[in-house]
């Protein structure tokens, strides 16, 4: 936790003259790249859910990704607030943010497969009846 004692250079090297400067470490430069990927992914999901809430069959699954993409930007304030004020509580909230994110996903995940295969399971409970009638009209016509 002490790799963020080092995340404002400039602060520090106004602190205190007699220090050299250090370059940030890969867990800083890691850190910031995860906080920055966590805001890309919670806008776009955000942006996508408020694309599906245009239709309203999309709004059921456009709300909850709305809420999702809210806990990934959340979560990533967070973890700014951490590597800003290196407080522990920030941390927890963000992890515990991000727990939240990720369950969310997975129920939607579970829903989207459970979905997927009643709607194929429904396109073959009716494109079977539908392809023998056409079939069997076909051969009525072919003979008759």
């Amino acid at each position: 936790m002490d790799d963020f004692n080092n995340i404002n250079l400039e602060n520090d090297n106004q602190q205190n003259s007699n220090t050299s400067f250090s370059p940030p470490t890969m867990f800083q430069i890691t850190f910031a790249q995860m906080t920055k990927d966590m805001r890309f992914v919670g806008i776009f999901i955000i942006i996508y859910g408020a694309l599906q809430c245009l239709s309203i069959i999309g709004a059921i699954v456009g709300i909850p990704l709305i809420l999702i993409g809210l806990r990934m930007r959340e979560s990533a304030d967070q973890f700014d607030n951490f590597k800003l004020s290196n407080d522990a509580r920030a941390m927890r909230q963000g992890f515990e943010l991000q727990a939240k994110y990720f369950n969310l996903t997975k129920i939607i995940i579970i829903v989207s497969l459970v979905l997927m295969v009643l709607l194929t399971i429904l396109f073959f409970a009716v494109l079977i009846p539908f392809l023998t009638s056409v079939y069997q009209m076909q051969g009525y016509n072919q003979y008759g």
